[in-house]
């Protein structure tokens, strides 16, 4: 009858532990298991940090590198890059109606304001008393030759690095979206 009772008394303080210890506070998690994972230690951008030489969190990419879902474009930004390229780069997307759409709606965001929606180099920025672009199926080429012969490689160079008075679009227009463009540029070309 002893080892009933101890087994009954030990039973009992187990259980009443457990109910008193579940009803301490609602809001905690209980135990934590490898905290590390789940609690925030990483040095923010701005904050120094003594496992660099310098002691800054933010570090320059390392040389060569490139960002994330963009692809190298190995055509420096001279005449002899743009001679290079109009030789040696051609389209990588197919021709579809998907991206010739694709590129007219690229093409009126960001090009038409100086080229004007069908390419005439009368967009409205030259309405405003800009000097305009010269017309992709009419006109010369400033690094010589006809507008309508520009290749795929030539459109390209120049929407990554500009030309004269126009910028790079590189930083606004990912690589994909610059060969769309190229394509509709292709189109505006024949007409």
């Amino acid at each position: 009858m002893n080892k009933l009772r101890i087994l009954g008394t030990t039973a009992f303080v187990i259980a009443a532990s457990i109910v008193i210890t579940s009803c301490k506070d609602k809001r905690s998690t209980g135990w934590e298991y490898a905290p590390n994972m789940y609690e925030h230690k990483a040095y923010e951008y701005d904050q120094p940090n003594n496992n660099f030489k310098d002691g800054k969190t933010a570090q320059v990419p390392p040389a060569g590198t490139i960002p994330l879902g963009f692809k190298r474009f190995d055509y420096p930004n001279t005449r002899e890059g743009y001679d290079k390229a109009s030789l040696e780069v051609k389209s990588i997307l197919a021709q579809t109606p998907q991206h010739l759409a694709e590129g007219k709606a690229l093409f009126i965001t960001f090009c038409s304001p100086c080229h004007g929606v069908t390419g005439q180099g009368d967009g409205l920025v030259v309405q405003h008393g800009y000097p305009p672009p010269p017309s992709y199926s009419k006109g010369q080429s400033s690094r010589g030759g006809a507008m309508k012969d520009l290749t795929d490689g030539k459109i390209y160079h120049t929407i990554t690095y500009g030309v004269n008075a126009m910028g790079s679009y590189a930083s606004q227009v990912a690589p994909e979206e610059r060969w769309k463009i190229v394509m509709y540029v292709h189109h505006l070309q024949n007409l």
